[in-house]
């Protein structure tokens, strides 16, 4: 009698130059689902389902190079900068004293100085085994997003280690699909093409693992529709630092100077008011477009509800028969004045896609940034979500795989995967099987690595034997990688190293 195994199932699709679209919050029969690489992926979860982390960095320094900035703070020299925090706190100095406080501060380019981390987080919980012989069907969303891979990644980088990463902040499936492998590409008169492998799984060595791949043809957005774009610019306060108003006019203006010449684009704005800075300009005029983006200035509270609603309008206004409407939001989430509730954001962005008009979700900055509530959106707007933390990745998203984040291939996909009890006795959802190999290939063998990293990072319940040495080890035996894994490789060791 054969042997029946246990599946990890995890799903990597590829869209190239094209992404899939849906609504994360309408509950599938089994779990989440994943999809990629020059397109993406998704999760579905419970609205109800919501937490918050905060998080800290509080580095050790010297009251010395701090002094004092009023009169009656006195601390001792061995201080940190939780105890001027605490001081503050405790003797109910207002806020706009201590910014007055941290901007007098000298700067220290190895330590940031302590301040109140609001980001806010949330994922479904981890699924489960499903028995094949009760639960033989797998179904699930397919969407394309790389949010948490480029957010984590941004999280090692500035310094913490596993216990700092919020566990809600990793989403497995958009690790893997941060990522290009080598799939099968679509047969003539087919829309996808499907890749599959089994081998045995590297932290359970009881368990098999599934690698399922699909992809689209490759995209010349030179025959692309036209296109109708609203960029939907978050000028808010919150949106001052470098890292966010200034990279995002930096990123725009690269995506300008790539964007064919058929169509047209706008330019809203939303703070405490919403305003048109640019309506129905025509992609030739680049240099207009880019002289519009690069005026504005951040300050004010975040309205997203009326720059969302003028988006909407200006969309509709210049809405194309058969052509590519989309708005894409640039925030960092932190929506203070309107519509802030996420099921009521969630409800209004997929009335709104049903007229054609969808929205893609770009998220900057760090701090107070609400990646759960950009997240749902773009989910439901038949869009996709991706993080920008510097002008290699805005060149990532914006340049190398611009058709992903332009042009929906299909929308509302699901995807389906029946296991056979005869052979399989029970399966989890990680992130398709035609081929089995005797030795695993190199794209299954690195996708294998980025599952097992995520399940780590997010401490994973599932996580088995899996240790970062091994996923140090296996990082040895990747070969040929591009500069994306390469990069991957060293957050492995920057994490290996903090323990």
């Amino acid at each position: 009698m054969k042997r029946k195994s246990v599946i990890a199932l995890f799903i990597v699709v590829a869209m190239v130059g094209t992404s899939f679209a849906g609504c994360g919050r309408k509950n599938l029969e089994t779990t989440q689902g994943a999809v990629n690489g020059n397109g993406s992926s998704t999760n579905n979860y419970n609205a109800d389902n919501s937490t918050s982390d905060c998080y800290d960095t509080e580095p050790s320094v010297s009251v010395d190079d701090y002094a004092s900035y009023s009169g009656d703070l006195m601390m001792e020299s061995d201080a940190t900068c939780a105890d001027v925090q605490d001081y503050y706190y405790d003797n109910s100095v207002s806020g706009s004293t201590m910014d007055g406080y941290y901007n007098w501060l000298p700067e220290y380019p190895d330590y940031p100085v302590y301040e109140w981390n609001t980001e806010s987080y949330d994922k479904p919980d981890e699924t489960g085994y499903s028995m094949v012989q009760t639960e033989p069907l797998s179904t699930f969303a397919a969407d394309v997003d790389t949010a948490s891979y480029a957010n984590v990644r941004r999280m090692i980088e500035n310094g913490y280690g596993i216990s700092d990463i919020p566990s809600d902040a990793v989403r497995p499936e958009e690790f893997l699909n941060y990522f290009s492998y080598d799939l099968n590409k679509p047969g003539r008169g087919e829309k996808f093409g499907v890749t599959t492998e089994i081998a045995e799984c590297p932290w359970n060595t009881d368990h098999q693992l599934l690698f399922v791949g699909m992809t689209t043809q490759d995209l010349d957005l030179r025959e692309a529709p036209d296109s109708n774009l609203v960029f939907l610019v978050d000028v808010s306060g919150s949106m001052s630092d470098e890292n966010q108003l200034p990279l995002l006019q930096k990123s725009f203006d690269a995506l300008i100077d790539e964007l064919p010449e058929n169509g047209t684009v706008s330019i809203v704005t939303y703070a405490s008011g919403e305003e048109v800075v640019l309506s129905g300009e025509s992609m030739k005029n680049k240099q207009e477009i880019k002289d519009a983006i690069d005026s504005l200035v951040a300050g004010g509270a975040t309205n997203g509800e009326r720059g969302i609603q003028k988006a909407y309008e200006i969309a509709e206004n210049y809405f194309i028969k058969g052509g590519n409407n989309r708005v894409i939001m640039a925030t960092d989430g932190d929506l203070n004045v309107g519509i802030s509730d996420p099921d009521e954001l969630e409800d209004y962005i997929s009335e709104k896609k049903k007229d054609g008009v969808f929205l893609s979700v770009l998220g900057f900055g760090m701090g107070n940034y609400k990646d759960d509530r950009l997240e749902r959106l773009a989910d439901c707007g038949n869009g996709n979500y991706s993080y920008i933390d510097s002008f290699f990745e805005a060149k990532k998203v914006l340049v190398d795989e611009m058709g992903s984040t332009l042009v929906t291939v299909a929308k509302d996909v699901k995807m389906q995967v029946e296991f056979n009890p005869t052979y399989v006795n029970g399966y989890r959802l990680i992130g398709y099987e035609n081929s089995l190999y005797e030795t695993p290939s190199d794209d299954m063998e690195f996708a294998c690595l980025v599952a097992e990293f995520a399940m780590i990072l997010g401490r994973s319940e599932h996580l088995g034997n899996g240790t970062i040495e091994d996923v140090m080890d296996g990082c040895k035996n990747i070969s040929g990688g591009d500069e994306y894994k390469d990069e991957f490789v060293q957050l492995v060791r920057m994490i290996a190293k903090r323990g």
